[in-house]
């Protein structure tokens, strides 16, 4: 979350671009993340470095040794016009070519990119105050390139009405942590945006199997692990370089349209975790039928639940998010999703998240579903938790806090055997199967939680009307004071 300092700085930085004339807000975050992508590849080459220093073992490098001038921490002391010769002639050309594979996801959507900062002044400006930036430890943090993309869509004011909004990196984390990926699953984001699910996936199996892992589960952590689709081709850019520098060689990122009947994927992929958009609906001649015949629908929010389905395999695990609307809209194509989900597969968790989680962005009330595939049913008794913090504030600024429910969701989640006695006056509890069905198959935690009501115990009436009327003497009495001061 970017906040403070670090946006008053790309505040500045994006006040240098649109005085040069560059009002496009999708232009100028593709040329700042090229130039953080050119930032972060300096980095990793510095990491190597060090790396062949202390342990005496060669490695590969990004930069030959007479390109050493394309490296960031080289270039930015140039003179403005030499360096914007050197980066439009040169640096950019070459970053266009670090992973020249045509198959590969970083060549296909970097092909068309172009160097655009209109003056040698406007980008000496920007990598100046771009470097005083990563000075800055929290800018140091992973996936801040999609963070700068999420602090965009908001300057846009384009978040709310498209449902293009990042799902906050903490909720990404948790919900990976639910599902619990393997080095050799197939994971999938089919409304990847900038990757951010896939990062937190590759992130998790790296830091829990990394030491464990032999060749074979190396070679499918580069290749095999990862599959992005979107319709957006600078989140697709943004994706591609965002994959690699966190060591993602060769994704499957590609555009797709994956609610319509040109993605003809099933049962493909063993885990899929998304956050989908959820705010229009889809030209009904461009669905695909296998999806209409779950839940007869134009609403994006139903159409991405029932592709999850289709595209896992069987056995095949989704943690989603989805607006409250989809848990217990009435419409018949929400009950029929909601059926399928409960009585055709495995439905095992509902997790109510506040509505604060998406501000300053949007400020939706969501769930998050996770279920198994099994087109055989399943679905016994479904576990429910009201989580009410996420470890920031709910409002506008969301500043860390201490109230954060997130390690206990996973706590309880991973140990449902000792959630059977909860009651549900409690955070989480079960609900069986029989009751979600004679409720309609509704899925919101409002309709099973108990809620406990204290008893308050309020004075007797006369002793309330004597309270009032000695407040009344006082009143009166300082009036004659402030009477007698006049």
């Amino acid at each position: 979350m970017i906040t403070g300092e670090i946006k008053n700085k790309i505040d500045s930085i994006w006040d240098d671009f649109f005085s040069a004339g560059m009002s496009e807000y999708l232009t100028v975050i593709e040329q700042f993340s090229y130039l953080m992508f050119i930032h972060s590849l300096d980095q990793i080459e510095n990491e190597t470095e060090q790396y062949e220093k202390f342990s005496g073992e060669k490695k590969d490098h990004i930069f030959p040794a007479d390109k050493q001038n394309y490296r960031w921490h080289v270039f930015k002391n140039l003179p403005e016009e030499e360096l914007f010769t050197l980066m439009g002639k040169e640096i950019f050309p070459f970053i266009k070519n670090i992973n020249a594979n045509e198959d590969s996801a970083f060549a296909r959507y970097m092909k068309d990119s172009s160097f655009t900062i209109p003056s040698p002044q406007t980008l000496k400006a920007v990598v100046t105050k771009l470097d005083e930036l990563f000075e800055n430890k929290e800018v140091q943090a992973r996936d801040m390139l999609g963070d700068i993309y999420e602090y965009v869509l908001s300057k846009m004011n384009s978040s709310g009405q498209v449902g293009m909004f990042r799902t906050p990196k903490q909720i990404r984390d948790m919900m990976v942590q639910l599902i619990q990926p393997q080095p050799m699953d197939t994971i999938c984001d089919p409304a990847c945006g900038t990757a951010g699910f896939l990062i937190s996936s590759a992130e998790y199996i790296r830091d829990t199997f990394g030491n464990k892992m032999g060749d074979k589960e190396w070679d499918h952590y580069s290749k095999g692990l990862l599959t992005g689709f979107d319709t957006g081709s600078t989140m697709l850019k943004i994706s591609a370089m965002n994959l690699m520098l966190h060591s993602i060689r060769e994704p499957h990122i590609a555009y797709q349209d994956s609610v319509s009947k040109a993605n003809e994927i099933e049962g493909q992929f063993d885990v899929i975790l998304a956050n989908p958009p959820f705010t229009g609906s889809v030209n009904k001649s461009t669905i695909a039928e296998s999806l209409t015949n779950i839940c007869a629908t134009t609403k994006t929010e139903l159409l991405f639940v029932a592709l999850f389905i289709r595209m896992l395999k069987k056995g095949g695990r989704c943690a989603c998010i989805v607006p409250d609307g989809v848990l217990f809209g009435s419409s018949n194509a929400h009950k029929a999703l909601r059926k399928e989900l409960v009585e055709n597969h495995q439905l095992q968790a509902v997790i109510s998240m506040p509505s604060g989680v998406f501000k300053p962005y949007a400020g939706v009330s969501t769930g998050i579903l996770v279920f198994t595939k099994t087109g055989a049913g399943g679905t016994d008794n479904v576990w429910f938790y009201d989580m009410k913090a996420d470890g920031y504030s709910l409002d506008d600024k969301r500043q860390p806090t201490e109230a954060n429910d997130i390690p206990d969701v996973i706590a309880r989640y991973h140990k449902l055997d000792a959630e059977k006695d909860r009651k549900r006056t409690e955070q989480s509890f079960f609900i069986p199967k029989s009751e979600i069905v004679s409720n309609d198959y509704d899925l919101s935690i409002n309709k099973y939680k108990e809620i406990v009501y204290e008893k308050v115990e309020y004075p007797a009436p006369a002793t309330l009307i004597a309270e009032i009327e000695e407040l009344n003497k006082t009143i009166a009495e300082d009036l004659n004071e402030l009477k007698k001061m006049l």
